[in-house]
């Protein structure tokens, strides 16, 4: 077991100190969503803070899920669920409080010890399975259930971060690193993009239960096209489990999601195993064998001085999922309380001490060394990229040279009063002539100073072999006639159409409107056509179509192993433009 000092970590200088009233206490982790913080109610019970990625919170698709998932999630009432006590969606960032749990995750506590013995895989599974009728209940499918994401206190496992996974499924955000859904615990459906129910997740249970006993992941690791075709179209290998999980887990893992065990039927199953042979009264000490003693949690900040660290235990606990040791920030003064005041009394300022004021100047320096260290760095790897993105910007800088003599042209046409004939097919893009901006009144009909215009998203989009997307409603067509086909005849597989061009992205993530219609001028037929074999999750391609249209696709599953049964699967973002 590790020591609780593990589970807590101090709060470094970009975190917060407080989040909506909320003082801050620790740092409990990060993940795909944002970063975690520890910290207590008023009435010093302590909950769990999360506080959404800015690049998620930018957007305004997933703002809008994120509230209606928030509203799904406070009818959520489990004996075996992290409770949702407050959320803010709408803040700046947007951010969630859960009561904290304290014990390891699932994952963290095989790590440690291996795999679970067989009375404590039933408690998991009825547990969990009863987390999941709860959640079900309230009209959530959580979509991304996993052993990171079960929690073992003492009294059972408790399901986190259901709720908030269907908010960030159709942003283009999550390319920047996460996609929704790890690929070791999707269920065929959700691999292949089709739709998701509540059975999802009791494939989910299925294999989060199976990693239990084995102390490895059902369908093995490696890269995630490997591990998602394996789940799609191969049967899983249950001869590694115990005899008694075979039966009910391979109901679990029914390729057909009609012909799975309900959570109902898990939970019935697990009790009447356990009270078999006894496991009813034997279960719950194997259960607290694995979660181990209770840590220590730190105490609620105080609003007059800086956080204190936790007091020590005479047994060390378990951990969640977290590494660095927990020791009190030095010289921390919280936020203050909206109006001045917190739970635990009036916030008075204070001033730094001469210890601090020296430790702040050394910071300083090294802040300052490390900022040239840092120049370096990005000179260096700024070569890189602009060997990766050469051609790109070779052909920006071609289209820009032709925009510049059309507005020359244009200039001496006015001054003159004498038209000149425009050449068929010419386009001028980028600078002031760009479609967001025209300074001549051109064909596209926009005046001049027009602003960008207005991001629609959708997604996420699966195209196959069979299907298509259409850019001017952002839906999949059972056909090839949109504009957006797929094309696996190559090595790599493609993306190819008879309306759009397509320009690959390189570089940070993140493009925007400007920079997709800047890098897609028009070109020969060749752009018509984007080969995927150097495509991978959150690449990002930009997309022009011929009636002025601007669109990001971000891939967010590709699997080109079978080219049969090859797929892309992409959040779209389009920006219309104007008509006259």
């Amino acid at each position: 077991m590790n020591h609780p000092a593990e589970v807590f970590q101090p709060l470094q200088d970009d975190d917060p100190r407080t989040v909506a009233g909320y003082r801050l206490a620790a740092r409990l982790g990060a993940g795909g969503m944002g970063r975690v913080y520890l910290s207590h109610t008023r009435g010093g019970r302590p909950v769990a803070i999360k506080v959404v990625r800015s690049e998620l919170a930018d957007d305004p698709t997933f703002r809008r899920r994120f509230g209606r998932e928030i509203k799904a999630a406070r009818r959520v009432k489990g004996a075996y669920t992290a409770e949702l006590i407050d959320a803010d969606p709408d803040g700046t960032p947007p951010w969630l409080a859960t009561l904290y749990v304290p014990g390891p995750s699932l994952s963290g506590a095989v790590a440690r010890s291996g795999p679970l013995p067989v009375p404590a895989v039933l408690w998991l599974m009825a547990g969990v399975a009863e987390a999941l009728q709860a959640i079900h209940s309230a009209g959530i499918v959580h979509r991304d259930l996993k052993p990171a994401n079960v929690l073992l206190a003492a009294d059972g496992p408790r399901v986190i971060d259901f709720g908030i996974s269907l908010a960030a499924d159709s942003t283009a955000h999550t390319a920047t690193g996460t996609t929704i859904g790890t690929p070791q615990y999707m269920a065929p459906e959700q691999a292949s993009g089709s739709d998701v129910t509540a059975a999802t997740d009791v494939f989910s249970l299925g294999q989060t239960a199976a990693f239990a006993a084995l102390g490895k992941p059902l369908y093995g690791d490696g890269p995630a096209a490997t591990v998602l075709y394996r789940i799609v179209h191969s049967e899983p290998d249950l001869s590694g489990l115990p005899e008694r999980l075979r039966g009910p887990l391979g109901r679990c893992l029914a390729a057909d999601p009609e012909e799975r065990a309900t959570p109902a039927e898990i939970v019935e199953w697990c009790r009447r195993e356990l009270g078999r042979d006894g496991g009813e009264e034997a279960g719950p000490a194997v259960w607290r064998e694995i979660a181990g003693p209770p840590v220590a949690v730190p105490p609620p900040v105080a609003a007059t001085g800086p956080a204190t660290a936790a007091a020590p235990v005479a047994a060390p606990g378990p951990t969640a999922v977290h590494t660095a040791p927990w020791t009190a920030p030095q010289g921390t003064v919280p936020a203050p309380w909206p109006g001045g005041a917190g739970p635990w009394g009036p916030t008075v300022p204070q001033r730094p001490g001469p210890e601090e004021r020296k430790r702040r100047r050394r910071r300083a320096v090294l802040i300052s060394a490390a900022a040239v260290v840092a120049c370096g760095l990005v000179i260096a790897a700024g070569s890189a990229l602009l060997d990766a993105a050469g051609r790109n910007l070779d052909r920006a800088r071609d289209a820009a040279a032709s925009a510049s003599a059309s507005a020359s042209a244009s200039a001496s046409e006015s001054a003159s009063g004498t038209p000149r004939p425009v050449a068929e097919g010419s386009a001028a893009v980028g600078g002031s002539a760009s479609s967001a901006g025209r300074s001549d009144g051109g064909s596209d009909g926009k005046a001049a100073g027009t602003a960008t215009p207005v991001a629609h998203s959708y997604g996420p989009l699966s195209v196959d072999a069979n299907t298509s997307i259409s850019l001017i409603d952002g839906k999949v067509r059972e056909d090839r006639k949109g504009d957006i086909r797929f094309d696996c005849k190559d090595v790599g597989c493609a993306l190819e159409s008879d309306t759009s061009i397509f320009t690959m992205m390189f570089g940070e993530p993140g493009a925007t409107y400007e920079q997709c219609e800047l890098m897609t001028p028009s070109r020969g037929p060749e752009s018509h056509r984007l080969k995927l074999a150097a495509a991978s999750a959150g690449m990002e391609i930009c997309v022009r179509h011929s009636n002025g249209d601007i669109a990001l696709l971000v891939v967010q599953v590709k699997s080109t192993a079978v080219p049969d049964l090859a797929f892309v699967m992409a959040d779209l973002t389009v920006w219309r433009a104007e008509r006259d």
